[in-house]
């Protein structure tokens, strides 16, 4: 076969394709770095194919997309002047186009995983090329890492060439080992930026249609423009049509789950005499060649999948795009001729722009990563070479799912159960759904509901093949529809041919299923999404994985008890359910026997401020019966109060001033005698801490925090201490100290490091020096009071108030309270408790 570049009208890769071929024929691998338009993924292959290493082998080449895929395939093939399915043809899901002389194909990513899981040494191919490989997909990721295992393990002949138009080339030909990288300049004639300042447009779909309406008037050609999603392409499609109501403009959107002549139309030529609008999604970004294309509408921004290992739930997110993407995407003006881009963001803000966007393996479900790597035989991912390794918390989040699925198992090997999953090509949950539902007889209703779910909605209206009517959240109607003779609608025949491709993989004859099962089926793929209704309202329910969910408007599904979730929004706390069906309690109990445990417990409720003790059958988080528990025990009672008083706090004992001082009285020889005095540490913390072992024996009947009025808390506190101990503690830290007037006056521990004895000045006459505790080692703190009981000296030295500061205090007090006795030598005076002494 000729090389093309000598054939086909010149391309700006052919100058490198002899590199190209040099540095794969001497190295094995290379990386090939190639702007949008210059040809690689049409050129590259074609210049291979008699290359002597590959003799007489095929290619394959990964595309990201289906659409892309055939695209590709479609324009080698008529490059070669040949149909598509000879030398050049495809594969992607529910399509291939190949045959016995094919020797390049074209496929989406998944099937390169099928393929090296069928046959890890990949006989017959010699070589896979990875195009558009700057998009990091998930599974362009795991079929680089498989393919370089593969390459060191068992054929060291298998070429690898990773192509990219915005990739950071010495990053990947580091992971392939040193490999050359070769670049193509491209050719690209000047592209004029023109910013738009969206904010005064109250949807981003009405700044596009401005920008549009205004382009046509600016500028002549084609337009592309670039939208987040199909429902913005869809609002757009109907602002245009409104606003150019003649057959002049061709509105052609652009999706990748369209019928294969609404893509044609939207990348073939345009008719003569006419102008063409395609609205597409970030698919035409690359790999897509649209004809005629020179000016581009850029609204900026892109929509991602990001799961979350916390909810274990996926959502869609709509992000600005990144610096890369947005210079794809203007780049797209300038292949023809020199172009105009408008983008809708200020020309200030694209500095703020991400550089590239994130990798999917760092944001996506990894569950169907898990099964591959399990089929694989790889446990620990580290065994793989990868650009970013699985992010560890999805990955367990990944496997958690697939042991409760029954893939894997323990030791997260695959199960022959896991093997069969994975034979089917589709998310792990929906391959777990259909074997299991087969089991149940509802093998056809599975299939079924499995394809439902791998397509856009069929009831999201016309332009999806729906009805037109409202979307609501029942699964059992798209069944019906599905299932009705009138399927006039492009996705719904997309949906019902993969549930009969399905059904023939498994040998499942039509009718396995009623609809009316369609909920139980459903709850086989998302155990953790099984939905109970809250008490006492419609539409608020309590998932299986303990997160809540709810329907934003009025549903008939809203009264269900029980339902069985398919799509929510993935919000953390409360998610919206959009897809959903019911489900009886019978069913929950039969189907999933297995997991609903018996649960009985004994535990404080803090609504209620009391223990509460039942018996509850459970679904994961889910209720299914409670009713008390006759016996809890006094033990686990007891503890489960001792948690209520932690949460409560110390407080909510029945405390008294003694108590308080019976505590300050053990810390205060706690600190005098160290930790040789072996004293109990009767703090806060450490009464919390140890709740168990002193208060929960005397919690005997006591339930509730009303009930803790009643306890006898003197009786727990001073079990603590031995008898012997609370001699001690009565000798070294008395509760009270005789004074010499006789008088019998109480100690305060709690009001510092030092006990304080408050006494009226009077009745301490005679006594020379301070009182002391613990052994005569600590004086006490003498708060000295005049005849009214204030406070007049706060000392700790009595022998030094008597000789320095008395005679002030005399002075002071004799005028306030001239019937009392006040002496001029207190040491020899006679201590009293009246006004004057006995006798006078």
């Amino acid at each position: 076969m000729s090389n093309p570049e000598t054939v086909f009208p010149a391309l700006p890769i052919d100058p490198v394709l002899p590199e190209i071929r040099r540095v794969l024929a001497d190295s094995r691998h290379a990386v090939l770095q190639a702007p949008p338009g210059a040809g690689k993924t049409t050129r590259v292959p074609l210049a291979l194919l008699d290359e002597d290493w590959l003799a007489g082998g095929r290619l394959v080449m990964l595309e990201p997309r289906r659409l892309a895929a055939r695209a590709a395939a479609r324009r080698m093939a008529g490059m070669l002047g040949e149909a598509v399915g000879e030398t050049v043809g495809y594969r992607v899901r529910m399509d291939s186009k190949v045959g016995p002389r094919t020797r390049i194909e074209v496929v989406t990513e998944g099937v390169l995983i099928r393929q090296l899981q069928q046959d890890p040494a990949l006989e017959g191919v010699g070589a896979v090329l990875f195009d558009e490989f700057h998009e990091r997909s998930l599974d362009a990721d795991l079929g680089l890492a498989l393919c370089l295992q593969t390459r060191s393990v068992l054929r060291d002949d298998l070429r690898l060439l990773v192509m990219s138009a915005t990739l950071d080339g010495a990053a990947v030909a580091g992971l392939l080992g040193g490999a050359p990288v070769v670049t193509s300049e491209g050719r690209a004639f000047p592209v004029e930026t023109r910013h738009v300042d969206p904010s005064r447009a109250r949807r981003i779909e009405d700044a596009v249609a401005a920008a549009v309406l205004r382009a046509l008037d600016e500028e002549p050609g084609n337009i592309l423009v670039f939208l987040p999603g199909v429902a913005e392409i869809r609002r757009v499609e109907r602002q245009l049509r409104d606003a150019l109501p003649g057959p002049g403009i061709l509105i052609a959107p652009l999706y990748g789950d369209l019928p294969q002549e609404q893509q044609d139309q939207a990348i073939g030529p345009t008719p003569p005499g006419r102008r063409k609008v395609v609205l597409a999604t970030s698919i035409a970004e690359t790999s897509l060649t649209i004809e005629g294309i020179r000016v581009v509408v850029d609204s900026g921004l892109m929509r991602v999948s990001r799961f979350d290992p916390g909810s274990g739930m996926t959502r869609l997110d709509t992000v600005k795009v990144s610096q890369a993407s947005a210079d794809q995407r203007r780049g797209r003006a300038g292949r023809l001729e020199p172009g105009v881009c408008y983008r809708l963001w200020p020309e200030g803000q694209h500095r703020a722009l991400q550089p590239h966007t994130a990798p999917e393996m760092l944001a996506a479900d990894l569950a169907p990563l898990a099964l591959e790597l399990a089929q694989w035989g790889v446990v620990d991912p580290a065994e793989l070479r990868w650009l970013d390794p699985p992010p560890a918390p999805a990955l367990a989040q990944a496997r958690d799912l697939l042991r409760r699925l029954g893939a894997l198992d323990a030791g997260d090997r695959i199960t022959p159960h896991g093997r069969r999953m994975a034979s089917l090509g589709m998310h792990p949950r929906l391959a777990h759904m259909v074997l299991a539902g087969d089991r149940l007889g509802c093998g056809a209703l599975a299939c079924e509901i499995a394809a439902l779910l791998g397509e856009r909605d069929i009831l999201a209206g016309p332009s999806a093949g729906g009805t037109g009517e409202p979307r609501d959240g029942d699964l059992r109607r798209r069944v019906e529809l599905l299932r009705s003779s009138d399927r006039s609608g492009w996705t719904v025949k997309q949906v019902a041919r993969q549930a009969r491709q399905w059904q023939r993989q498994l040998g499942i004859g039509p009718g396995g299923g009623d609809v009316a099962d369609t909920g139980r089926v459903l709850a086989l793929a998302y155990p953790d999404r099984i939905g109970q209704r809250r008490p006492g309202s419609d539409g608020q329910y309590r998932l299986s994985n303990g997160r809540g969910a709810y329907f934003l408007k009025q549903e008939p599904l809203a009264a269900e008890e029980f339902l069985a979730v398919a799509d929510l929004d993935g919000a953390k706390r409360e998610a919206r359910i959009f897809l959903a069906a019911p489900m009886t309690l019978a069913e929950l109990e039969e189907d999933f026997a297995d997991t609903i445990e018996t649960v009985e417990f004994v535990a404080w409720d803090g609504r209620e401020e009391a223990v509460l003790a039942r018996r509850q059958r459970r679904l994961g988080e889910l209720v299914l019966k409670d009713e008390p528990l006759p016996d809890p025990g006094g033990a686990r009672t007891a503890a489960a109060l001792c948690q209520g008083i932690r949460e409560l706090g110390l407080a909510v004992l029945p405390w008294t001033r003694e108590l308080e001082n019976f505590r300050a009285r053990v810390e205060f020889l706690r600190r005098v005698e160290g930790p040789d005095g072996d004293w109990p540490d009767l703090s806060d913390a450490a009464l919390i801490d140890t709740l168990e072992d002193w208060l929960a024996p005397f919690l005997t009947g006591l339930t509730r925090r009303a009930h803790l009025k009643r306890l006898d808390l003197s009786a727990a506190l001073r079990s603590l201490l031995s008898w012997h101990r609370q001699r001690e503690l009565d000798e070294a830290a008395p509760t009270h100290v005789t004074v010499p007037s006789g008088s019998h006056i109480p100690l305060d521990y709690t009001r510092g490091d030092v006990p304080v004895l408050a006494v009226r000045l009077q009745e301490m006459f005679g006594l020379a020096e301070t009182p002391a505790l613990a052994r005569g080692r600590v004086p006490l703190v003498l708060h000295l009071l005049s005849p009214a009981r204030r406070p007049m000296q706060v000392t700790s030295d009595l022998a030094s108030f008597w000789a320095n500061t008395y005679r002030h205090v005399k002075a002071d007090l004799k005028g306030q309270y001239p019937k009392h006795y006040w002496p001029d030598d207190p040491l020899q005076a006679e201590p009293t408790s009246r006004a004057k002494r006995r006798g006078t």
